[in-house]
């Protein structure tokens, strides 16, 4: 949308609350530490992708698995990945002691079945540099304990690194949904605030 010149609109600010930004690795470190925290499960975020992208919901197995991103998948996706590398865009403070997990060898009917898991319109983290570079400014809210939390956290660091400016408002004790519970009055404060100072 930022280099769409058939759209005469451009948006002036980003405005991202606990992002669901990329469907290519269901392990991050936030995934493997929350996959079975309430309120959104790894599981549930997998399913949402595919009905968002109108796949079959039996291939949610695959997904958790990273099948569709396995080490034998190709240089297209071998590309992809490199821009979702949370060992590089990831403070270690969230590595903790997590590994990659992308099996040896996967299923390439995935990506057969779901193109749109490689368009950047649906998952924001794939875009390349020079795209992000013409972005407007950034507020990402994210939560420790949410599976969504190191997709934010990426995007963040990626923004960064193309120049834009960025606001991420990270929240220890913070979790999916949060923003509905009684944790809701101080993330919905900064929040609002941010929105204030910035439109």
């Amino acid at each position: 949308v930022a280099l769409d010149s058939s759209i005469p609109i451009k948006f002036k600010l980003q405005s991202l609350v606990y992002p669901a930004l990329q469907a290519l690795d269901f392990n991050t470190p936030s995934h493997q530490q929350n996959g079975d925290v309430p309120i959104l499960y790894k599981s549930t975020l997998a399913s949402y992708w595919l009905e968002y992208l109108n796949g079959e919901q039996k291939l949610v197995p695959g997904l958790l698995a990273n099948d569709h991103t396995a080490l034998d998948q190709g240089q297209a996706i071998a590309a992809a990945k490199a821009k979702i590398d949370w060992t590089k865009l990831l403070p270690v403070a969230f590595q903790k002691n997590y590994k990659p997990v992308f099996p040896l060898h996967g299923n390439p009917k995935l990506l057969e079945k779901l193109p749109g898991l490689l368009d950047v319109r649906a998952a924001p983290l794939l875009a390349e540099t020079e795209v992000l570079k013409s972005v407007p400014p950034a507020y990402i809210m994210t939560c420790e304990h949410d599976v969504l939390r190191d997709d934010g956290l990426m995007y963040a660091t990626r923004l960064k690194e193309a120049g834009v400016e960025v606001t991420v408002d990270h929240y220890e004790d913070g979790f999916h949904g949060c923003l509905s519970f009684a944790f809701g009055p101080r993330s919905l404060g900064n929040y609002i605030h941010w929105l204030k100072e910035n439109l």
